[in-house]
């Protein structure tokens, strides 16, 4: 993929990245994007009684957090492989199935927490070693592959609910775990996150910049967002579930709505009044990015300490929920702009052997460089 034009996205240059490389701007943002959208989502049951546009928009929230989270994915997935020369593609695919095992590891762990949280970790982490392989493809196979799993994974989700039922019959077995977490998951799903995933991988190759790809997506997302509420008043039995066509292409519209916009503001020009204030937005989302899965971690575990003292969410209760989402952010954002690396990221890190310092300085600084293509 490619374009003549190439408004490029900052970069950071101030912290190392994927594989030893510098860290790009772009994904650490959409990164602390995804984290702000699940404290949001994971929040909601604090606020029992809210006005409809916020529910509508805590809704929405919850469902961009996991699809961008795999979005993301991909491009780090993408920027370790393109950093790696072929003579350690090898010792690359091991260190990404050493951090997919520790992902699903932990999340099969706080799965024991006792928290109203359906944990996204095991999911992310068989996309990981599934999506790191494919990316070995060159990009024209690897645009039809992700084209063929995004068609095929609402019929392949309706398939598996009525000939895997048997599985149900033991849900502490391993076959049902592992068809629950890639095709039979009430919530998430290796069939409906490894599309965004390679997606994600594609956009990196392609760069991070405003051309026709962009803006195609841009004019898409309103239109795919919009197909399941339109369904569901002209057909209120219309199957919407959780990993059906509709509910894809409402993910689908979510996340080339926040990618388009987050694009489109890393690569303003500077010169731009709108640009300078949307701009400011970027940096402490960027410093949340870099800490995302530690601060995941962190607020699991104090919903799961309230919910082992016998808290049940119900009524509003707004100095928990502002625990959850302004006081995590501002958690993620000190310890990224004074520390830079989480220790969760670190730890990764020392288990694959792509070991980094735990104090790199602050992400998400608009420096010089390219963005990546």
């Amino acid at each position: 993929m490619s374009s003549t034009r190439e408004a490029r996205a900052p970069t950071a240059q101030h912290q190392l990245g994927a594989a030893g490389g510098p860290r790009l701007l772009v994904p650490d943002v959409l990164r602390g994007g995804a984290i702000l959208a699940m404290l949001l989502a994971h929040a909601a049951p604090l606020l029992g009684r809210v006005p409809e546009p916020w529910r509508v928009f805590t809704a929405s929230a919850n469902d961009v957090a996991s699809p961008l989270f795999a979005l993301v994915m991909g491009m780090s997935a993408q920027l370790v492989t393109q950093r790696t020369d072929r003579a350690g593609r090898a010792r690359m695919l091991v260190q990404q199935a050493l951090r997919a095992l520790a992902l699903v590891l932990l999340g099969v762990w706080m799965g024991t927490w006792g928290s109203w949280v359906a944990v996204v970790l095991a999911q992310l982490g068989l996309v990981l070693v599934v999506g790191a392989l494919l990316l070995l493809l060159r990009t024209r196979w690897l645009a039809v592959v992700t084209a063929v799993l995004a068609v095929v994974s609402a019929p392949v989700n309706h398939w598996a609910r009525s000939e895997l039922a048997w599985v149900y019959a033991d849900p502490g077995s391993p076959a049902f775990r592992v068809a629950d977490w890639v095709v039979l998951g009430a919530h998430y799903r290796v069939t409906n996150l490894l599309p965004f995933f390679l997606l994600g991988a594609l956009l990196l190759r392609h760069g991070i910049r405003r051309d026709r790809v962009l803006w195609a997506m841009l004019a898409v997302a309103p239109v795919a967002y919009v197909v399941l509420p339109v369904l569901l008043r002209l057909d209120p039995s219309a199957d919407v579930s959780s990993g059906s066509l509709p509910d894809t292409l409402h993910d689908v519209g979510l996340v080339f709505l926040v990618y388009g916009v987050t694009v489109v503001v890393a690569t303003a020009h500077h010169s731009q009044p709108w640009a300078r204030s949307a701009g400011r937005v970027l940096v402490p989302l960027a410093a949340v990015g870099a800490v995302s899965l530690s601060l995941y971690v962190l607020h699991v575990g104090v919903l799961a300490l309230w919910a082992d003292e016998g808290f049940r969410p119900g009524i509003n209760d707004y100095l928990r929920w502002l625990v959850i989402v302004p006081g995590m952010m501002a958690v993620g954002y000190a310890w990224g702009r004074r520390v830079g690396r989480g220790p969760l990221e670190w730890a990764m890190g020392v288990v694959t052997g792509r070991r980094t310092a735990l104090r790199s300085g602050p992400p998400g600084e608009r420096g010089g460089g390219a963005a990546a293509r």
